[in-house]
């Protein structure tokens, strides 16, 4: 074998034409009839340099290209694999102040800014394994962890090794993991089910879908562990319709795993039994929240309950159920192989390991980052997301989604972990980061994140059906002119951000489900830290972003006949929370 060339054919790369890239590449290669190893990898996290190639010549290290198209492909290969030379461009991670003009020059990957402050657990085999060969997964260790427990630990070892880990929730609940498990153990019930959330619905959030893309049996092997430490007897993954590639690299993996062993019946000959079923979420948001999720894999219309009774005691079909998302299930081998105490010292006091974030918006580098627990957010946007792009300033980040809220120039320093994002009506939520720079409005983007929130609301309860339409319309107001330039419409206008304010506090508190309760967030956030935005809209009919359709002046209009003369409602800021 002359060379093993790996291609990034995740989604995001996928996206960015590597499929035509390999065409031409397989193409070249029969044409010059040379001895090469083409093998199909997940995405390694650097979405905005897609699509990558990484080049493994026999005796040379491995080079990886960014931006390699069907157009400048032949241009790398040619030198590569007929002369045994260096391209002279795209070698990702080659610096203006660094010559690449001999192999062992050539920095990898890992030293590239975007990656050199990361510490890889979840990720670590993303963009470097086929995701679609499990033999690639036992190359690197994989199902190790998992005939070792099955052998040589108690389920009540395992739940109290994963307990004294520190490791929590990575869907946003922050529940420790160790700590349901074990309530899940103590249940006698015969069957007791076990369900992998993959259901993210947050604008600008693709960890979930990289990482099943990536190194699905990562996650299938935490599930296998949990399994046993907790007596399940069937696991579920309820996974997004809208992520097809996923769903098919996942359903390969399950059929490998069963083939070899690792999943089904009587497993590693140990009389373990465990299988896993795949169920297809329609897309609603609501159903990242656990009980519409098992609402909907029942078959039933995905909406929400009240607690308790909790999973654990009454889940699916009525019986023990744990939920645990992709991520935290993707951390279980390593902390089972390397101990609780190697995971403890990651991360801070009272967040421990490591988190992987989406990064998206206005910012240089875009892509997955995973990075310590207690990482500041300054380090996350500048030192390793390259900061925001054409000389723009950055003005924050949106952290957790519509639930979440905004981090701002003030609050760079702080920690991402569980309590500080907290502290200033933030949250880590499920790990979606979209950055915003000085062109962006501030009062449109919580009006963007409300209207995401009004159509996804499951509508069972007033609080959350009403009161975000409410939300909703208050935004649009305050984001357009008036109709009129009467006395009682500017008292309206001016009475807007108490009214709002009061509304936001009555669903926190009366609203079902946890998604409701965190609805107002997005609104309550912004106008906690960026006020005067909102006060300029409604006293001084401007946007200083120049996005919503406000004058500098009062409008003249005197009449609501001439209300229709005045601009459309303006579009939200969704293209830049798209990956």
């Amino acid at each position: 074998m002359n060379a093993t060339i790996y291609i990034g054919s995740g989604t995001c790369g996928l996206g960015a034409g590597a499929a035509r890239t390999e065409a031409v590449i397989r193409r070249f290669i029969r044409e010059h009839n040379l001895t090469v190893e083409i093998v199909p990898v997940g995405c390694i996290g650097l979405c905005s340099s897609e699509p990558i190639i990484d080049v493994k010549m026999v005796g040379k290290s491995r080079i990886s290209f960014e931006r390699v198209t069907e157009d400048n492909v032949i241009a790398l290969l040619e030198p590569l694999l007929l002369y045994g030379q260096l391209p002279d461009s795209h070698i990702l991670g080659q610096y203006r102040d660094r010559r690449c003009e001999h192999w062992e020059n050539v920095p990898y990957i890992d030293e590239h800014p975007f990656f050199i402050r990361q510490k890889r657990i979840v990720l670590q085999n993303c963009g470097e394994v086929n995701p679609e060969d499990i033999h690639d997964y036992f190359d690197r260790g994989g199902y190790k962890t998992l005939k070792k427990v099955l052998r040589e630990k108690t389920p009540e070892e395992i739940c109290e090794t994963v307990l004294q880990s520190g490791l929590r929730g990575r869907g946003g609940g922050g529940f420790p993991t160790g700590a349901k498990w074990k309530m899940m153990l103590a249940k006698t019930d015969k069957e007791k089910y076990l369900v992998c959330n993959a259901d993210e619905g947050d604008p600008g959030a693709f960890m979930d879908r990289a990482v099943i893309e990536g190194d699905p049996h990562r996650m299938l092997e935490g599930m296998a562990i949990a399994a046993f430490a907790t007596g399940a007897t069937k696991g579920f993954v309820y996974i997004r319709a809208e992520y097809p590639l996923a769903t098919l690299r996942l359903a390969k993996a399950i059929v490998q795993a069963e083939k070899a062993g690792v999943l089904g019946k009587n497993i590693l000959g140990t009389g373990f039994n465990f299988d896993i079923v795949i169920r297809k979420g329609a897309g609603a948001y609501v159903c990242g929240e656990e009980t519409a999720l098992m609402s909907s894999i029942e078959g039933l219309r995905g909406m929400p309950y009240p607690r308790p009774p909790f999973p654990v005691e009454k889940g699916i079909f009525g019986k023990p159920t744990v939920i645990n998302n992709v991520e935290t299930f993707a951390n279980v081998p390593d902390i089972l192989a390397h101990g609780a105490d190697w995971f403890c010292a990651i991360g801070t006091e009272k967040s421990k390991g490591t988190k992987v974030f989406a990064l998206s918006g206005r910012i240089c580098y875009t892509g997955l980052v995973e990075i310590p627990m207690g990482t500041p957010v300054r380090e996350i946007i500048y030192d390793i997301g390259g900061g925001t792009p054409n000389g723009k300033q950055f003005k924050a980040v949106q952290m957790g989604g519509p639930s979440g809220g905004c981090v701002n120039t003030e609050n760079l320093d702080i920690q991402v972990d569980y309590d500080s994002l907290l502290s200033i009506g933030a949250m880590m939520g499920s790990g979606g980061m979209v950055v915003m720079d000085e062109d962006t409005c501030m009062v449109d983007i919580a009006k963007f994140f409300m209207s995401f929130i009004t159509r996804e609301s499951c509508g069972k309860c007033t609080p959350c059906r009403e009161g975000t339409r409410q939300l909703l319309h208050m935004l649009e107001v305050i984001t357009s002119l008036p109709c009129t330039n009467s006395e009682e419409e500017q008292v309206y206008r001016h009475s807007l951000l108490e009214k709002m304010e009061r509304l936001c506090r009555v669903i926190k508190d009366a609203s079902l489900c946890g998604l409701g309760a965190a609805a107002p967030n997005s609104v309550l956030s912004t106008l906690r830290w960026f006020r005067q935005e909102y006060e300029e809209h409604i006293a001084e009919f401007r946007c200083r972003a120049g996005v919503c359709p406000l004058d500098n002046k009062l409008p003249q209009v005197n009449n609501a006949s001439d209300a229709s003369e005045s601009p459309n409602e303006p579009s939200g800021n969704d293209s830049d929370t798209s990956e």
